[in-house]
């Protein structure tokens, strides 16, 4: 009920128990997201409490458009079992019933979340995702001056994603792209490749113009757990740099 009230109906007081429940304390928990927003690789991010709903500004709290896509990006990787909240467009508690603050939910059946926010000092935010086909897409705007704003913004970005950018497939899941060398294990090397079906969007004409180079995460030491990462996929779109993405031992090595 705590998931679904801070979620769906984007409840403060839902944020708060749930983060005094796990960190002791809000502060304790605040720790604890920034701990997690450095090891996502977070760069301009700074939290103070896990709401992020203050009565004025608060410059010491802070994060960007671009972190917030990172962060989505690993909600939806990470912790797949918790997306269908994202998507519930209402749910019934003590009687009462609560709508999913995310108006495309009704607008679009392709999105399937994310997350809405709203403060004074913020203005109207929306972290939205859809999945057309195989290809997922996460939209974020931020500092709307209202709801119908932020969801109008959002759609038209997510459409222009869809319209502008062709999808690229470029390995499949549990397809070894490198063996890299392991110190100290009972296998010299392992096999490193992706979860799933590894598929970027490059702008619409430039498949032809992508690169990737593997970077190894060097010195491999052993014990090695399957689904580890042990390095970092490099792409380029026309010599340009384009992303850089986690990749895992596809398997074990005692």
């Amino acid at each position: 009920a705590l998931f679904k009230g801070m979620v769906i109906q984007s409840g403060n007081d839902a944020s708060v128990a749930l983060a005094e429940a796990v960190g002791g304390s809000e502060d304790q928990f605040a720790a604890m997201m920034n701990h997690t927003s450095q090891r996502l690789g977070l760069k301009d991010s700074n939290f103070l409490n896990s709401s992020g709903y203050f009565e004025g500004p608060a410059p010491t709290h802070y994060s960007t458009a671009r972190d917030l896509a990172r962060l989505a990006a690993a909600l939806i990787r990470d912790h797949p079992e918790t997306h269908a909240l994202h998507a519930m467009k209402e749910y019934t508690y003590a009687g009462i019933r609560q709508h999913n603050r995310n108006r495309l939910l009704w607008a679009d059946p392709t999105v399937d979340g994310l997350k809405t926010g709203h403060s004074s000092a913020a203005g109207y935010c929306l972290i939205a995702t859809a999945k057309r086909g195989s290809r997922r897409l996460i939209s974020v705007v931020l500092g709307t001056a209202s709801e119908d704003a932020r969801a109008k913004d959002s759609l038209n970005l997510l459409n222009w994603g869809f319209n502008a950018f062709d999808p690229v497939k470029l390995y499949d899941k549990g397809q070894a792209i490198s063996q890299l060398r392991v110190f100290k294990g009972a296998q010299n090397t392992v096999s490193a490749g992706f979860n799933e079906d590894f598929v970027v969007s490059v702008p619409r004409g430039m498949a032809d113009k992508l690169s990737a180079q593997m970077v190894s995460q060097q010195p491999l030491l052993a014990p090695i757990a399957a689904g580890s990462p042990v390095g970092t996929l490099m792409l380029t779109v026309n010599g340009q740099p384009w992303g850089e993405y986690p990749v895992f031992a596809l398997q074990g090595v005692p």
